[in-house]
């Protein structure tokens, strides 16, 4: 009884052992990994059981569009030609990642020998780019109680920027009521957008701010740039209006009087200017000294 409750035993191991040897079955090391820009990688592949000597290996780049070949009849195509070599027995080594390298990559390995005769995983790959130097922008005055708004963007990156706005060389908080150098200041920060937005400026908002865009791959910042706030001074804008107003009327009233007056006629009337008669037909007329008439001169004979 003993020995037949072993042979069946042994009879199930040795089925066992066979099933999972005529699998092929995959793993990876790491099924998200990261790297820097211009850094290699690796996308692990490791191939747990098969029994086929020589299996298929093919490497696919997933994307919008649909899949495309990497790595295809033993040897690197595509985007990553030059750039990535293939490891004994299905991995990836890619030597010089960019930014358009993250994507999924989906290994593929079919061994004809095995029963279980194909099997795959995908490895979710992450260029991280450093950013470059954002664009600020800080208002260069603002009116005292006014609002304000500073800006600061970064395109580059990868994964996005987070952002921090400095004043002074000192990191400004996220809530003002948290620092006591920032407690009276009424603002709103938003590091997503890299927003700095100032619901009623005061003087001690004034100073010299400066963004920083920053992820995991590093940070950039721009130049300082000042910002000064003045008194909004309504009084003498008043008196300025007036002024004006004043100067205007003075001139309009100066303009009328000289027309009245006749300086920009252009023509005097004297009374004695008097309009020459036409003259007829050979008819000469001449004015008298005595007579305030005209005689006639002389006559053609017809």
């Amino acid at each position: 009884m003993a020995k037949a409750r072993l042979t069946c035993l042994l009879a199930l191991l040795t089925t066992h052992c066979v099933l999972t040897v005529l699998a092929v079955e995959l793993k990876t090391d790491n099924a998200s990994p990261w790297t820097n820009e211009f850094d290699k990688i690796e996308l692990s592949c490791v191939i747990e059981s098969i029994s086929t000597v020589r299996p298929r290996v093919e490497w696919k780049k997933i994307t919008v569009g649909g899949p495309s070949y990497v790595f295809f009849d033993n040897k690197i195509i595509g985007d990553l030609e030059n750039r990535a070599i293939f490891r004994e027995p299905a991995s990836l080594l890619i030597l010089n990642a960019t930014r358009s390298d993250t994507a999924k990559y989906r290994c593929e390995v079919t061994a004809v020998n095995d029963q279980k005769s194909f099997d795959e995983i995908v490895i979710d790959l992450v260029v991280r780019v450093k950013p470059v130097v954002p664009k600020c922008f800080v208002p260069k005055s603002v009116p005292f109680g006014k609002p304000a708004e500073l800006s600061c963007v970064e395109e580059e990156g990868f994964p996005d920027s987070q952002y921090q706005w400095f004043k002074n060389k000192e990191e400004i908080p996220d809530d003002p009521k948290s620092s006591l150098k920032f407690f009276n200041s009424s603002y709103i920060l938003n590091a997503e957008k890299g927003t700095l937005k100032f619901t009623a400026v005061r003087k001690e908002d004034a100073g010299e701010y400066f963004c920083r865009a920053r992820n995991d791959a590093g940070q950039a910042e721009c130049l300082p740039q000042k910002m000064e706030v003045f008194d909004l001074d309504l009084v003498g804008i008043l008196l300025g209006v007036l002024v004006v107003v004043v100067v205007l009327l003075c001139i309009t009233v100066g303009i009328c009087c000289a027309y009245k007056k006749g300086y920009f006629s252009s023509q005097k009337q004297t009374g004695n200017n008097y309009k020459v008669p036409a003259r007829g037909d050979g008819v000469d007329y001449v004015r008298t000294e005595d007579e305030g008439d005209f005689r006639h001169k002389s006559s053609f004979v017809i």
